[in-house]
């Protein structure tokens, strides 16, 4: 970067991205102005939100013209105290932690069915799954032409931010609307996973450079940081492999923009082992163009001989990085210095994820999201509901059933911050979420007990309901 002087060493900063939507019935006027659903579905509640309308995915809202803004706390209160009013301060569902619930998806099917017919909104614990906190098996059961998903489950509460949560974990619940956004959108994820990024466009890289080459003086650094923001003008949202008006990529965009604002130092992780990048950076060290993204993990999916009982396990989210190279011609991806520090941040980040999930839910329901993505890829690579004879049809017909519709993110307003390292500044800009549910069905392992938890599961199935202990 010749004529920029080592100023360049600057830390660039997002703002606060989706996590969940918001109420139905008579606090939709009373939230209208939080909501980030733009169409109502009367099978799925007026706003969406597993039945209780609209939920800020990871507290922000979106704008009509796609942009993110940050709700007030005073408005995420106000949620909160209105859910648990709507749900009269009690449980929703069976009381008690489960080891290991059973969900009928051909009497979730019919659930689904009788509310389409009726015109009627589907009851919030069909919604929920019944309360299924994780997918840890799925069981195939010929006899009653049914698929099982089976896995630790609980009664709803709303927390402190009015998210629908598992009363005893405070995890955030499965819903159903992100499992059907899976199976319909599986076959196409084939090619490029499913992911997010938020990045500057190259218009914006451009006139940063342009910038840069001019600045002459550090005397004043918070006015470099607020020509620097006009300079690369607002970051650029882009989802793949999923709708990108859905409540499943709401909560990709959420997360990784959470990621980048603590990363950035610009919300603390209430973690103690988890310091921003930023604190870590030492005098005349760090990256100008890190890059941080989230990635998945399993371990192989085991199974039992005759392929009916399927295992899912060993699944974490991974933060890697890679730092970019702003060069005369452009923004050049992944071809800056390598940087231990982003590459220990990345660690902690991995290390204390599951603890960050426990304070930031948004991170929660990642997991949640690829957990369903991977039981998509399972049900379609393994042709799991025509060996069971279940129809899946009522769920993948778009016409028949619409699902939600949330305002689709868009754009993200730069923020720039930084601490003076040395003679340098940090610049970050960018990063994403991205995963290949396909990869993980690639490899399986044979074993036997999974085989006696399906015989386990099927044989405690009751006459009626859709779920079971």
């Amino acid at each position: 970067m010749s004529g920029t002087p080592m100023i360049c060493r600057m830390l660039l900063q997002l703002s606060e991205m989706p996590a969940r939507a918001l109420f139905a019935g008579r606090l939709a006027a009373v939230l209208f102005s939080l909501a980030i659903i733009t169409t109502a579905v009367p099978a799925f509640g007026q706003a969406g939100g597993a039945g209780l309308g609209a939920q800020a995915v990871g507290g922000i809202s979106i704008d009509a013209d796609g942009i993110i803004q940050n709700l007030d706390p005073r408005a995420i209160e106000q949620l909160a105290t209105q859910r648990r009013e709507l749900l009269a301060g009690k449980p929703l569902g069976a009381a008690g932690h489960r080891e290991l619930q059973k969900v009928s998806l051909r009497r979730i099917i019919a659930a689904v069915e009788a509310a389409v017919a009726k015109g009627s909104q589907v009851p919030t614990d069909v919604l929920t799954l019944g309360g299924l906190e994780r997918v840890e098996y799925v069981f195939v059961d010929r006899d009653a032409r049914d698929l099982v998903l089976a896995g630790p489950g609980d009664a709803a509460v709303i927390d402190a931010t009015g998210n629908l949560v598992a009363a005893g974990s405070g995890r955030p619940l499965l819903l159903l609307e992100d499992l059907i956004v899976a199976l319909r959108a599986i076959d196409a994820a084939r090619m490029g996973g499913m992911r997010c990024s938020i990045d500057p466009s190259p218009e914006g890289i451009a006139q940063l450079q342009a910038f840069l080459g001019n600045v002459r003086s550090l005397a004043d650094s918070q006015a470099i940081f607020r020509q620097m923001e006009e300079a690369l003008g607002p970051q650029q949202i882009t989802v793949g492999g999923v709708p990108a008006d859905s409540h499943f990529a709401q909560v990709l965009v959420a997360a990784d923009y959470r990621m980048k604002r603590i990363g950035m130092g610009l919300e603390p992780s209430g973690l103690q082992g988890l310091p921003s990048y930023l604190a870590m950076v030492p005098a005349g060290g760090g990256s100008m163009l890190p890059r941080f993204w989230l990635e998945a993990r399993y371990d192989p999916i085991a199974r039992d001989p005759d392929e009916l009982a399927w295992k899912l396990s060993g699944r974490k989210l991974v933060c890697l990085t890679e730092s970019d190279l702003l060069a005369r011609e452009g923004l050049q991806r992944g071809r800056g210095r390598t940087d231990a520090v982003a590459k220990r941040w990345c660690e902690l980040m991995t290390k204390h994820y599951n603890d960050l999930a426990a304070r930031q839910p948004v991170f929660a329901e990642l997991a949640n999201c690829v957990d369903l993505a991977v039981v998509a890829a399972l049900i379609d690579s393994r042709q799991l509901a025509d060996q069971a004879g279940l129809d899946l049809s009522p769920l993948l017909d778009e016409a028949n059933l619409a699902l939600p519709v949330y305002g689709v993110p868009r754009q993200v307003p730069t923020v720039a911050s930084g601490i003076k390292k040395g003679s340098r500044w940090v610049l970050s800009a960018s990063g994403g979420v991205q995963f290949q549910p396909w990869a993980f069905v690639e490899t399986t392992v044979e074993a036997a007990d999974v085989g006696k938890q399906r015989t386990f599961a099927l044989a405690s199935r009751p006459e009626t309901g859709f779920c079971w202990e």
